[in-house]
């Protein structure tokens, strides 16, 4: 089984600076349990996704926005 890539260049970018803003936002800011572990599982998965160029909401919805 092989994972084909559905994301661009520039949205695995997006994805990666916005996991790690989240997960250093998640990290420094004072806030509620509850928003840390949202956070830090929003902005892992994007970072991941990023790194993957694999994005499981995008192959949902059958979007692709590399060529």
């Amino acid at each position: 089984m092989s994972i084909t890539q559905n994301q661009n260049t520039f949205d695995r970018f997006a994805r990666i600076i916005l996991g790690g803003i989240c997960v250093l936002s998640a990290s420094y800011i004072s806030m509620s349990t509850l928003s840390i572990l949202i956070l830090m599982v929003a902005g892992l998965y994007l970072m991941f996704s990023g790194l993957a160029g694999h994005c499981l909401i995008y192959n949902l919805f059958g979007i692709k926005t590399c060529k």
